[in-house]
């Protein structure tokens, strides 16, 4: 029976599809089966997947239609999607009048959970029906959180709302983790908003965090997870970290430190032009495909001596003999 892991925040803008997306596609790389159920009126995860949302109606079909969830999961490279789209935004008022309408998305998911191991549900953010439903379904919740004041102020809701299903509605809802994004170590608000969420949250903290990224940004509107974007990015590493951990250990690992990428995965890299993706190996010492990396220590002194104190460029200089040896 696979674990259904609810991804939830009121606050919007805080990590939400993009955990649920790169830790997808990471456990898939793992050689894991792996469900994301895109319960997010906006569809941003089924997009992010590579998905079109526009060709189903894919969960809502399933909740108010009666369709079989087999029928509407998507395989993809990078794991399969139960697929959201606009269509699921009203249907918070349609599903007012059924009968036990708290229970329908864990009903749909119980037929899918002992085909995978893991089941990520991305909630809608805010604390309404579906998000309801996403805590009802679950078997634990992860919080992203945005290493900013602001998102600070929701949790106290949060966690009330997750008390009151635990008690009336779903009596085995875990709390999984709390996850910092947009993790920034230079300024000192970042620091705070850390301990001031590990004071809050003692021993459910994970150890890894998400940097602010650039890439992370990019790799939705290419419709790729960033380990397949970018898997030499911070962002990737620090995803495949928390991965590697296990969403269920949030202590484990260095504290903030991302794994190095393992060799399977250095071998390729993918850059995605403006009319067309193509795939091609990177050489040793390169990085995203963009040539040799910046010598280091004695190598980057021998190249400025080279190219700035060689007589070559000073003919009235004379080389020591120590140099020439050198070089």
């Amino acid at each position: 029976m696979g674990k259904i892991i609810t991804v939830v925040n009121q606050k919007g803008g805080v990590g939400k599809t993009t955990t649920c997306v790169s830790l997808t596609a990471a456990l898939r790389e793992m050689g894991r089966k792996v469900l994301l159920c895109d319960f997010d009126p906006q569809a941003n995860a089924t997009s992010g997947m590579g998905v079109d949302k526009s060709l189903s109606l894919g969960i809502y079909d399933v909740l108010l239609n009666e369709v079989e969830p087999e029928k509407r999961v998507v395989p993809t490279r990078y794991g399969d999607v139960l697929p959201s789209s606009k269509g699921l935004a009203g249907a918070g008022v349609e599903m007012v009048g059924i009968q036990d309408r708290e229970h329908l998305l864990r009903r749909a998911l119980e037929k899918l959970a002992p085909k995978y191991d893991y089941i990520f549900v991305d909630c809608p953010p805010s604390l309404e029906l579906l998000t309801l439903n996403g805590l009802c379904a679950a078997d634990s919740a992860l919080v992203p959180v945005q290493s900013e004041y602001f998102a600070l102020e929701g949790l106290s809701d949060l966690m009330y709302t997750i008390r009151a299903v635990r008690k009336s509605l779903n009596p085995h809802l875990e709390l999984e983790g709390v996850l910092l994004t947009m993790y920034d170590s230079r300024t000192n608000l970042a620091l705070q908003v850390s301990e001031e969420v590990k004071r809050f949250f003692p021993g459910k903290v994970y150890s890894t965090v998400i940097p602010r990224n650039v890439r992370l940004s990019e790799a939705p509107s290419h419709g790729v997870p960033v380990s397949v974007y970018d898997p030499l990015s911070r962002g990737a590493e620090a995803y495949e970290t928390l991965a590697m951990g296990s969403p269920s250990a949030p202590t484990t690992g260095p504290a903030g430190a991302a794994r190095r990428t393992p060799p399977w995965r250095r071998s390729f890299c993918v850059r995605i032009r403006s009319k067309r993706k193509e795939e091609f190996p990177c050489g040793k010492g390169k990085r995203n495909g963009q040539g040799p990396q910046r010598p280091v220590g004695r190598g980057l002194f021998r190249r400025f001596f080279h190219t700035v104190l060689h007589p070559a460029g000073f003919p009235d200089r004379e080389l020591p003999e120590s140099a020439e040896k050198e070089l």
